[in-house]
């Protein structure tokens, strides 16, 4: 008999019903390819959703998922144990014998994870402290000043601290369970996978490639909010530090001290930031090259090539035919 392996999805009123449906067909999958390979008696995944009471469950766009048992009738026995992400979680993260139970399974399961920003579920029952986690992009910030004591990577697709897992934004989770297929059934399988759902194996880059990654981080000295305007209006002109401190009559140590500590970054560097989001809203528009590392300060196409790769983890050309408009 093949090894059974329960992975449950644990879904709430609001729930992001992709976070759900997404990790629990990659799992189905492997069931059947792994028998395609003569490998069925090795594993065989048993997906299940679970639920506070039971019963139906209605999702954030308003599909409902038919839970298959209550969380008081699965203590114990699971093997991969997943939060989803989606709008009603903060409301899931204070339900007392949600946080309770998973307290009691988090020490019992193989695997804990939380898809998206299921990872709030996480941290309400105390199971981030020290622990490296990732969630959606726009709820990272969040993260990290709701729970002081996690180590948030914004930028990561999905990630494992030991036992426990988590991802990035929605199809993100897809990606998550793909890793955790691998982990199991090796490369060929969960290839065979990504192949019939037409996914990539590994996506390359971070997601922030996919946020909206225009710099929000204001100065609160009018002198240097002024300089910060400046240097988004004239990112194709040289930007040197003691040009700017000029221009915020300040000198060149005063003024990279004081940017620093306002914005958050060195001026180099949210020059650079800025030059790759402006570099980013260009390829989109399907200029050339040449023309938007013109027009947005950097020397030549491979400066802005080598800075693209250092902000996003991938190359323009590639961020171009993702994203550029047909």
């Amino acid at each position: 008999m093949p090894q059974d392996r329960l992975i449950a999805l644990y879904a709430y009123e609001g729930c992001q019903i992709l976070d759900v449906v997404g990790p629990a067909e990659v799992f189905a999958q492997a069931n059947r390819f792994m028998a395609e390979a003569g490998r069925g008696k090795e594993l065989r995944y048993r997906p299940e959703v679970l639920s506070l009471t039971g019963g139906p469950v209605r999702g954030s766009g308003g599909l409902s998922v038919l839970s298959d048992a209550r969380i008081d009738e699965r203590d114990g026995g699971i093997d991969t144990l997943l939060l989803v992400g989606g709008a009603g979680v903060h409301e899931a993260a204070k339900e007392p014998a949600l946080l309770e139970w998973l307290r009691r399974q988090s020490p019992l399961v193989r695997r804990l994870g939380g898809v998206c920003t299921g990872s709030f579920i996480l941290g309400a029952a105390g199971l981030l402290e020290g622990r490296k986690v990732t969630t959606h992009w726009r709820s990272s910030e969040r993260l990290a000043e709701t729970y002081a004591t996690a180590r948030v990577e914004a930028d990561a697709i999905w990630i494992k601290d030991g036992s426990l897992y988590s991802s990035a934004g929605v199809t993100a989770g897809i990606d998550l369970a793909l890793a955790m297929v691998e982990e199991d059934c090796g490369s060929a399988i969960t290839l065979e996978i990504a192949r019939n759902l037409v996914l990539y194996l590994r996506r390359s880059g971070g997601q922030s490639q996919y946020s909206a990654h225009l710099l929000g981080q204001s100065a609160k000295t009018p002198a240097l909010k002024a300089v910060q305007g400046w240097i988004m209006d004239n990112l194709d002109k040289p930007l040197a530090v003691p040009d700017l401190a000029e221009r915020a009559a300040m000198s060149p140590r005063n003024f990279a001290r004081v940017f620093a500590a306002e914005i958050g970054l060195p001026p180099g560097r949210f020059i650079e930031r800025a030059r790759v989001d402006a570099a980013r809203q260009a390829l989109a528009e399907g200029l050339a090259m040449g023309q938007v590392a013109g027009l947005t300060g950097f020397s030549s196409p491979d400066a802005l090539r080598r800075a693209f790769v250092r902000q996003l983890g991938v190359t323009p050309g590639d961020y171009r035919d993702r994203f550029a408009a047909e």
